[in-house]
């Protein structure tokens, strides 16, 4: 039987077993009673725990945003399934700052705003280059050294300190990307660098974020990252355009969807509980994409980048545990 037969037969069995109305209210009413029971244990809830669940929910929506784009890039070009990431991100960038702050529209550091969205782009486009290459898993934790990274850069570039036990970290989240890249070994591939550019180039767009974290106001520099982001995608976007088909083109309106939905998440979350507190919750993507890469495209990561990953987790969680006791100190 096919599947509008099968749904006809269904339909008609509804219809001859209709419930009365009275039954109907009652479900009605029955649906009413348990959504104010969950609110009421959300309510109850405090703003850190809030916060923390709507990271991992972010990670989570983020996460099926790559595996739509990681299913896509085999295609479509990766300028194109970028494009389509801003748009949803710069949809939503308007509608906070126009409801929050409108003044925001507006940048006294023009330069850096621009340089900080070129970083973004950067790795944007470097990351969803990896993604189409090498496991889902694999890019996921290479990226996921960001952070370490960055305490490398601003010990140049903010003049922040970077004693011998956060070095010894940074070492470490660093021999943990060798381990899963393995450069010169047969098992090398190369994309496997286009994620550590990727790293590289988040790590820029931060530490130029926290030069103009006190310049600027938090939504100007929001706006700015996915506005800028996205005329470049314009620009570029029509000397790689490929017309989807009208199933990719419904994935690609979902790739939107879930990349504003979780930058919406990772700002509410932040509104309801310190950065610090969040930030390391960050890593359940690791996990995540992992799950999603054995379900949806049958790639088992191996031993190697378990163990990578889990240097690079272990290396970033400890440079926050570090940042978190100096910055107490500090206050």
């Amino acid at each position: 039987m096919s599947s509008q037969n099968v749904g006809q037969a269904v339909l008609v069995q509804l219809t001859v077993r209709l419930p009365p109305s009275h039954s109907l209210n009652r479900n009605r009413t029955s649906e009413r009673c348990r959504r104010n029971l969950l609110m009421k244990h959300l309510s109850r809830m405090t703003p850190v725990t809030q916060g923390i669940l709507l990271m991992i929910l972010a990670m989570m929506f983020l996460t099926t945003m790559d595996s739509v784009i990681k299913y896509l890039s085999g295609a479509y070009h990766e300028l194109q399934l970028v494009w389509i990431r801003y748009a949803g991100q710069t949809v939503i960038a308007v509608a906070f700052v126009a409801w929050k702050s409108p003044r925001a529209f507006k940048s006294r550091n023009l330069g850096m705003q621009v340089l900080r969205s070129l970083f973004l782009f950067f790795a944007t486009v470097c990351f969803f280059i990896g993604l189409g290459n090498i496991g889902l898993a694999a890019a996921t934790s290479i990226l996921q050294s960001s952070p370490i990274l960055v305490a490398v850069a601003a010990y140049f570039f903010l003049g922040e300190s970077l004693g011998w036990r956060k070095l010894a970290g940074v070492l470490a989240g660093l021999i943990g990307v060798f381990v899963i890249i393995r450069p010169g070994t047969d098992v090398f591939n190369p994309y496997a660098l286009f994620p550590a550019f990727a790293a590289a180039g988040f790590a820029g767009y931060t530490v130029v974020t926290r030069l103009l974290s006190k310049r600027e106001d938090i939504w100007t520099s929001f706006f700015y990252t996915a506005a800028l982001g996205g005329i470049v995608a314009s620009v570029l976007v029509p000397f790689f355009w490929t017309p989807p088909s009208l199933a990719d083109a419904g994935l690609m309106i979902i790739v939107a969807m879930l990349g504003a939905t979780g930058q919406f998440l990772i700002i509410r979350s932040l509104f309801l509980a310190e950065a610090s507190i969040v930030a390391p919750f960050g890593y359940v993507s690791i996990l995540f994409a992992a799950v999603a890469g054995m379900i949806v495209f049958n790639e088992y990561p191996d031993h190697w980048t378990y163990s990578g990953a889990a240097v690079i987790v272990l290396s970033g969680l400890y440079i926050w545990h570090r940042e978190s006791r100096r910055s107490k100190r500090s206050g």
